[in-house]
């Protein structure tokens, strides 16, 4: 029997290339997970095109786990991967992607929000020349003050700070041409800034408005209470479209705004003690004035020094070979061959 660690092309091997790949994390969907599977065969066996299913068991703490080894070990199209533990739905993904092996990637959620029939309208818009074409919500079922607004405030100022005209960043739905996701690593909540990211390197990204359906399983952990992290995601964004490789610029500019507050009040507090040096007490005078001069003074180096760190740090991140931020512990097939965590294949 042949056996090989998935995503990986041993000598002489002659399997038949996998055209569509599509990535699905689960995290306690075990009462849709089957729903979900044949939903997807059968819209992706119209296509009578070569495919492939990535399914990613995020930790599950219900019976999705076992639904999904059954589903791989009964389907030689289905690929199980089954994290140690919750690692986050953007590393799920990203672990989707790394054993995917298809020319065009599809992510979508496990949930049944997301509606299989709607993926011919991606690939529509691969062949047409887009490298990424990103789901959106036009319509959706959600409240309005809770999600909707927030949503659209958040989407809004994405979209101004990155310069990609997306209207949902947030849906996971999208379909990817295999080589602009090529040295894109996730981590955070990364997953909703890829086009972004890929923009950024010359990708064509178009939006595809899709259905939103209401979510069959668990709750959901958006809402008002996300205005906090979605201001950090606005920061996160600015800085990997526009300084990611080089963040002392990042940090040069408060540097500079520092260095020179703090340098005018000192230089003020300098001069007033030379022309007045015997009638003048500085601190009495401009104690807390003093106080702040030399705090922003301060604050600016410190500025500098994160910068200069950051660009050494950048150095290392991209002349070194990434890391993985998550950790497997079995891949299942229907070959009954097993990976562990190290890779080693199991007959």
């Amino acid at each position: 029997m042949e056996t090989y660690i998935h995503g990986q092309t041993e000598p002489g091997d002659h399997r038949e290339t996998i055209r569509y790949s599509i990535v699905v994390p689960f995290y306690n969907e075990q009462s849709v997970v089957k729903d979900l599977y044949g939903r997807i065969c059968r819209v992706m066996d119209q296509l009578e095109q070569p495919y492939e299913m990535i399914f990613v068991n995020d930790g599950s703490a219900d019976g999705t786990a076992d639904v999904l080894a059954g589903i791989a070990g009964s389907d030689e199209k289905v690929w199980f991967i089954d994290l140690r533990r919750n690692f986050g739905q953007t590393t799920a993904i990203q672990a989707g992607f790394d054993h995917a092996r298809g020319e065009i990637i599809i992510a979508m959620d496990g949930d049944l929000q997301h509606d299989p029939y709607d993926i011919p309208l991606f690939l529509e818009k691969i062949e047409q020349g887009y490298d990424i074409a990103s789901g959106w919500r036009r319509r959706r079922n959600d409240n309005f003050l809770s999600r909707r607004l927030p949503s659209r405030v958040a989407n809004w100022l994405l979209a101004k700070v990155s310069g990609v005209p997306l209207r949902d960043f947030g849906t996971t739905f999208k379909a990817y041409r295999r080589e602009v996701l090529q040295g894109v690593r996730l981590y955070g909540d990364m997953h909703r800034f890829v086009p972004a990211v890929c923009a950024r390197l010359g990708a064509k990204v178009c939006e595809v408005p899709i259905k939103n359906g209401r979510r069959k399983t668990g709750k959901s952990n958006y809402g008002i209470a996300r205005t906090l992290r979605v201001a950090l995601d606005v920061l996160t964004l600015r800085f990997i479209t526009a300084y990611l490789t080089r963040p002392l610029h990042f940090f040069s500019k408060p540097a500079i705004l520092c260095i020179a507050g703090g340098g005018i009040i000192l230089t003020y507090g300098f001069v007033r003690k030379l022309l007045q040096w015997s009638s003048f007490d500085l601190f009495t005078e401009h104690g807390p004035l003093m106080a702040v001069g030399f705090v922003s003074a301060i604050a600016g180096l410190l500025f500098l020094s994160t910068g200069l760190i950051g660009e050494l740090l950048m150095r290392v991140y991209f002349e070194a070979t990434p890391a993985r931020t998550y950790a497997v512990r079995r891949v299942v097939h229907t070959s009954g061959a097993t990976t562990d965590s190290e890779g080693t294949v199991h007959d």
